[in-house]
């Protein structure tokens, strides 16, 4: 209607078009203000590793394709080198809801069920195809256990062949009796405990400490470890004896990941998928590439050790028996699906 027009219009009806515009306006805003907002969830992922590790830096990689996914829907905040919880406390912290994500390392639990020990046993599976395979035998009966305790296990990655680390050169298993043997779960407490050495439990963010005043002689951990650490600084010796490949674990308490709408849940499970297949991968590159680094910061790497690996292969047939009695029929199924 022209100006001309609205004018010649009698009042009465002017008055009239006038009000339906203003209640078709406010009808218009009343049902904008009643509009769901798009409400942003936000998750806390706490981690007890460095930010420069591989394994920090995955999670950072699934954190950020779940933010690309879900437009911004779910924001994941990482927290790395145990800033948020210590690393011995993220599983419980997860499982009793003071945070809807974390990782964690699976052996760590293993004094709750033998299960979350299978791959700690020296000498089960010692390379990446192998311990590959026991990840797939392993993980119907971990997912299980651990929705038992309320979370949803999302992905798992390998940390390089864990490897002996020592001030003093070690011929034998004999050289280590009577030292000080880091221990940070149930496997590594018994070999200590079977070859004489006192164990210590110290978690990877307190060794370099425990190193610099004489809290430790000597541990088993990854060549990643050993680079991310700068445990070169104080240790000379480096046996690269591979005994397993212990995996760290992202889970999600089944109560936030069930808060999720359908569609940013299947955005969660596509990410962390990926997530577990980009970090076996890493793991594996990055193995060889951490070797090389020890080297150039003056370790002495001897990766051979024909006599340290036989010693030990000794110990692992021990422990392997030891862990099948506590596991049960669960723990030799699974062992069984992994030897066929």
């Amino acid at each position: 209607m022209n100006r001309k027009t609205f004018l010649a219009t009698p009042i009465a009806i002017r008055i009239a078009n006038t009000m339906a515009l203003t209640t078709a306006l406010t009808m218009a805003l009343g049902l904008l203000a009643a509009a769901p907002v798009l409400a942003q969830t936000k998750w806390d992922l706490p981690s007890g590793y460095g930010v420069n590790t591989f394994q920090v830096q995955n999670l950072q990689w699934f954190a950020d394709e779940v933010d690309k996914a879900t437009a911004g829907k779910l924001k994941i905040t990482l927290h790395p080198g145990a800033s948020l919880f210590k690393a011995n406390e993220i599983k419980r912290a997860v499982q009793t809801g003071q945070t809807p994500i974390g990782e964690f390392i699976l052996s760590g639990a293993a004094n709750e069920n033998p299960l979350f020990g299978i791959d700690s046993i020296p000498f089960l599976a010692t390379t990446y195809p192998e311990a590959k395979k026991l990840n797939d035998a392993s993980l119907p009966a971990l997912a299980k256990l651990l929705a038992g305790q309320g979370m949803k296990l999302l992905y798992t990655v390998p940390w390089p062949g864990q490897s002996l680390y020592s001030k003093k050169p070690v011929a034998t298993l004999g050289d280590l009796k009577g030292t000080k043997m880091r221990a940070y779960n149930p496997a590594t407490t018994r070999i200590a405990e079977l070859i004489g050495a006192q164990p210590v439990t110290i978690q990877l963010a307190e060794l370099p400490q425990a190193l610099a005043t004489g809290g430790v002689d000597n541990f088993l951990t990854s060549s990643a470890s050993g680079v991310d650490s700068k445990l070169h600084e104080q240790v000379k010796h480096f046996y690269d004896v591979s005994a397993w490949l212990p995996r760290n674990a992202v889970v999600v308490s089944l109560k936030a990941y069930d808060a999720l709408d359908a569609g940013t849940q299947a955005a969660v499970l596509k990410a962390a998928a990926a997530a577990g297949e980009r970090g076996w991968k890493v793991s594996q590159q990055k193995d060889d590439e951490y070797l090389k680094e020890l080297v150039v910061r003056g370790m002495v790497v001897d990766r051979s050790s024909p006599r340290l690996k036989g010693e030990l292969k000794a110990i692992g047939e021990r422990m392997t028996g030891e862990w099948l009695k506590q596991a049960g029929a669960d723990g030799q199924a699974i062992v069984d699906a992994y030897r066929k």
